[in-house]
């Protein structure tokens, strides 16, 4: 394990198992313990007369103890990892005893069992599948070209009257995109409704989205066999009025750029149906070959809407430089099945979901801890800015993705907050949060290796390397 304590701490589930888990990071509180190539485990005397007996899955992390809370993970699972953290040589490397070695043969029986289940239950009736297919084409068709019509409708009324419509306006418009089976729209339309418009400068925010739903909404219709006025499906290729190089997804890289292998890149036909909710099935993403690296844990962030929590996790791998962003959805009373902190290094495959510029991925397989290596960095903003240009030739709709920029200062210009690089070139921090305040802590205003988050012209810090260990902000 190469998790430090934060790490670790990131892990609790509140606040009192931190302190607990810290307090039983002590050899004395431990009967016994060991560590082999896939765990980590030992024998905790509680108020009982026998021991609590924890154990953790090193490749793929998690937890199991035989004491009665319900937390995950329990004191005694961070009170293990902070012992070893500690004092890693307090732990022997041994043969697993049994209630161990049953325990991961059991989750890697589980794991055997799914996949065989899934390949028993693969086969499926393809002319229904199709026909489904079929209608709910048409049906995103005629929702697309009725949000068409709105969005017209704005444009023609002019926005400066845009701030004074109801919340209904809105959600009225996102739910006819979600019974025209559009989920992604009807998302797209309520941040439409989200545009913060009493700021300076809510006109760019809010024209800059509505844009990006027009694009996506032409877009789909100029893919072969979507033209709304065609009426039916048309096998015609003279029907793409996609440009080719968008088409293809491919384009000359400029400037520095990573090197090793790279994510298969797709074609924008998959992030625009991506983007109006078409749902790519993930088991037989996993069946792809994917890209085995040391990826870095660079950030997480969650968020909590009607009981479901979304956790994002921003990875960057060694090798490759290639980033990813791992999605994670855990309704209310429901277990993580990842468990990631940042600053955390895993050996790993990913595979990667279809697109002109690949980006979110899944772990197909996760081969263990890795140890702390050197990641892909970029040398200034000019090269961040030349590989933004390169993604948005492919993919004028592209998303937010992380960058590791070297020898980056904050710095106080024209009233606002700034990332000056090594050629005195300022980048505008996007979000001015506590994370600027906690740059400057590591920094003490001179310039460090910086991880950022964001696109086009604005950005934000989201993890520092200090003292040769990254520390998020």
């Amino acid at each position: 394990m190469n998790l430090t304590e934060d790490q670790i701490l990131t892990l609790a589930p509140d606040d009192s198992s931190k302190k607990s888990g810290k307090d039983l990071a002590n050899p004395a509180r431990w009967v016994s313990k060991g560590i082999s190539g896939r765990a980590i485990w030992g024998e905790c005397q509680g108020s009982g007369s026998k021991p609590y007996q924890t154990q953790a899955d090193l490749i793929n992390l998690a937890f199991k103890c035989s004491c009665p809370s319900r937390k995950f993970p329990c004191k005694h699972g961070l009170g293990l990892l902070l012992l070893s953290a500690r004092q890693p040589a307090a732990f022997e490397n041994t043969e697993e005893p049994a209630w161990v070695s049953d325990w991961i043969n059991q989750r890697a029986g589980k794991e055997e069992q799914a996949a065989a289940k899934k390949e028993s239950t693969k086969a499926t009736d393809e002319a229904g599948q199709q026909k489904r297919q079929q209608t709910r084409q048409q049906r995103v068709k005629d929702g697309s070209a009725e949000l068409l019509l709105w969005i017209k409708d704005i444009i023609r009324n002019g926005i400066i009257q845009v701030p004074d419509k109801p919340p209904a306006f809105w959600e009225n418009m996102a739910r006819r995109m979600v019974d025209a089976q559009a989920p992604g729209l009807a998302g797209m339309v309520r941040a439409l409704g989200e545009t913060p418009f009493f700021q300076d400068g809510w006109h760019s925010i809010f024209l800059d989205q509505l844009l990006r739903i027009y694009l996506v909404i032409t877009g789909f219709q100029n893919q072969p066999g979507n033209d709304p006025a065609a009426g039916n499906a048309s096998s015609d290729p003279q029907g793409d009025a996609t440009p080719e190089a968008l088409a293809s997804g491919a384009s000359a890289a400029n400037g520095q750029t990573p090197s090793g292998q790279a994510a298969p890149a797709g074609s924008i036909s998959d992030d625009l149906s991506s983007l109006i909710g078409f749902t790519v099935n993930q088991e037989s993403l996993k069946e792809t070959p994917g890209i085995l690296d040391d990826w870095l844990v660079l950030a997480k962030q969650s968020k909590e809407d009607q009981g479901l929590v979304t956790e994002r996790f921003w990875l960057t791998g060694a090798s490759t430089g290639q980033t990813a962003l791992l999605l994670q959805f855990i309704a209310r009373g429901q277990y993580a099945a990842l468990s990631l902190t940042p600053g955390m290094n895993i050996r790993a495959e990913l595979v990667f979901f279809p697109s002109a510029n690949p980006l979110r991925a899944l772990i197909k397989r996760q081969v263990a801890t890795a140890q702390k290596t050197e990641y892909f960095s970029y040398a200034d903003w000019d090269n961040v800015l030349r590989n933004e240009t390169r993604i948005a030739s492919t993919l004028p709709f592209y998303s937010e993705r992380p960058y590791i920029v070297r020898q980056l200062t904050p710095v106080w210009h024209a009233r606002q907050w700034w990332l000056k690089d090594q050629h005195q070139r300022l980048m505008p921090v996007r979000q001015v949060s506590e994370t600027i305040w906690n740059v400057l802590t590591y920094s003490g205003g001179l310039p460090l290796d910086m991880a950022v988050l964001g696109k086009e012209n604005t950005f934000e810090p989201i993890g520092v390397w200090h003292n040769n260990h990254y520390k998020t902000v």
